[in-house]
């Protein structure tokens, strides 16, 4: 009998700057700040493909080129943002890049990351690999995790 196995690698991106703000929250995090976050995978298999890798790294530009669209250079706003009006006039006049997210939290992106990535991943590899976990970083002292529970 053998054990089953599961293969990991991982992939980084960088030097993603962006802003948001947290609407609800009472501190700081209501003003508009920013970060250059980075977006770091874990991608698991059961078996490797034809070249013996989990994930080839040179076919992940469609990734690449999704997380730039949503953290390159852009304002995250929460869709229930109560001045969600005013930052679309700003996106209007050029004045911001604007991405309306359920939640700008960076566990809540994490798991946006996420729920794009992973059937995205399952799909170009028919089910062979999936993404494990995402991790987003705001800043070296920062970060949120996403992960689901896999029964």
């Amino acid at each position: 009998m053998t054990d089953a196995a599961c293969f990991r690698s991982t992939k980084s991106y960088y030097d993603l700057p962006c802003a948001h703000r947290q609407h609800r929250h009472a501190g700081h995090c209501r003003y508009i700040h920013g970060y250059s976050r980075s977006v770091h995978f874990v991608f698991a298999a059961s078996a490797l493909d034809e070249n013996h890798f989990v994930v080839d790294f040179s076919a992940l530009t469609p990734l690449k080129t999704w997380l730039e669209d949503l953290f390159d250079h852009t304002l995250l706003i929460n869709e229930d943002d109560p001045e969600l009006p005013l930052f679309r006039q700003l996106e209007e006049r050029g004045v911001a890049k604007l991405r309306v997210v359920p939640n700008v939290s960076m566990e809540a992106t994490a798991k946006l990351v996420f729920d794009f990535a992973d059937p995205w991943l399952r799909e170009q590899t028919q089910g062979r690999a999936w993404v494990e976990q995402v991790e987003l970083r705001e800043n070296q002292k920062n970060s949120a995790r996403y992960c689901p529970l896999r029964q």
